[in-house]
């Protein structure tokens, strides 16, 4: 009996070995290779390129004063409507003391040419009336007092314009009301009460009292990389998507390409302004960031391959025509004319019919069951 079971051992330990050799050789064995298969379809082909950059209104005034002092007042809030010429703010004068003690000089000055021409006045109307001088005579002395009597009155307003910024007799044009220029939208009120501002002058430009602009005429602001602004014409239309608002997508026409490159990120870029459609109403703030979508190129209604189905070759092209199926598949070298492609798909020009199948990419066995399946 242990004979026999000793034999059946060495039986079962042969069988093992051999069965484990078998399927050792099985599984090395090259297996025969797959690939994707596709048949040319009937598509557009669009080439595009996303611009990246802002919202910002086409023009953008910063209202500045006419004159040196202390806001006083702030009559308007960031966000708000204004017209043109409605008052934002009031500013308190501070005198120059130079400025001030020439104004007081004028006044006096005046002051005194106006007395000694009254006297004068007063005695050659005297002798004119007994006619013992000219009229034209006396007519010169009444031209001087009225003179002197404008000099009074004038060197009276500046000096209370250098003192307050406004005098009586142009109180409807005060510069210490400071105005809006335009019509549009508050972008920004910088100053608060209290606050010191200066004049515009040729050594400082002036403290800005607020920022306004027409937000119905906004512009999309970007750059574009060298190697795409040679496909741009002005009047192409955009497509603007705005971060910030998802749901809104708005159409713009292209009006403006730098005719000068600026370095960004060591890549030479061309500035583009586009016109934003339709905003009238909408609530888009200044210096939102966007995208704009706009299409360097297009084919309507070609012949397609995937790209990847496409084997360059110098500056040629070809792909692989699937003949026959099964065991007996053969694959047969094909010189095609590309067109324009999207990055996915590529414009077949002549080399394919409709009713060619295609060789793809080799297919990729798909390990990650086989490993779950271990685990």
């Amino acid at each position: 009996m242990k004979k026999y079971l000793k034999f059946i051992v060495a039986g079962l330990i042969a069988l093992i070995f051999i069965g484990t050799f078998v399927f050792l050789w099985i599984q090395s064995q090259p297996k025969a290779a797959e690939y994707d298969e596709f048949t040319p379809k009937v598509m557009d082909i669009k080439k595009t390129t996303i611009i990246t950059g802002k919202i910002q209104p086409r023009n953008e005034i910063n209202v500045k004063p006419q004159i040196s002092g202390i806001i006083t007042n702030i009559y308007k809030q960031a966000g708000e409507k204004i017209q043109a010429g409605e008052v934002i703010a009031k500013v308190k004068v501070i005198p120059d003391m130079s400025s001030l003690s020439n104004a007081q000089s004028r006044v006096r000055l005046a002051h005194v040419n106006l007395e000694q021409a009254r006297k004068n006045y007063n005695r050659e109307k005297v002798l004119f009336d007994k006619g013992l001088v000219s009229a034209d005579e006396y007519d010169k002395v009444r031209i001087v007092l009225q003179q002197d009597e404008e000099e009074v009155s004038a060197a009276r307003d500046n000096l209370e314009t250098v003192q307050y910024g406004v005098s009586a007799g142009n109180a409807s044009m005060s510069s210490t009301l400071i105005r809006s220029t335009i019509t549009g939208l508050i972008l920004d009120v910088p100053v608060k009460v209290g606050n010191t501002v200066i004049l515009s002058n040729t050594f400082n430009d002036g403290t800005t009292i607020a920022t306004v602009a027409n937000m119905n005429d906004l512009i999309f602001d970007g750059n574009i990389d060298e190697t795409e602004v040679g496909q741009l014409v002005t009047g192409m239309p955009m497509k603007i998507t705005i971060g910030a608002l998802q749901n809104m997508n708005l159409n713009a026409s292209l009006e403006y390409i730098s005719p000068k490159a600026v370095t960004s990120n060591g890549a030479n870029q061309f500035e583009i302004k586009a016109a934003v459609k339709g905003v009238n109403g909408s609530k888009i703030r200044s210096g939102y960031s966007a995208n704009a979508e706009i299409v360097l190129a297009q084919a309507d209604q070609v012949l397609t391959v995937p790209e990847s189905a496409i084997e360059f070759q110098g500056s040629d092209t070809y792909v692989y025509i699937v003949k026959g199926s099964g065991d007996k598949k053969t694959y047969i070298h094909r010189k095609v004319v590309t067109g324009l492609s999207d990055g996915i798909n590529i414009q077949i020009k002549s080399g394919l019919t409709p009713k060619d199948k295609v060789r793809g990419p080799k297919k990729v066995a798909d390990t990650s069951s086989s490993s779950d399946n271990n685990n």
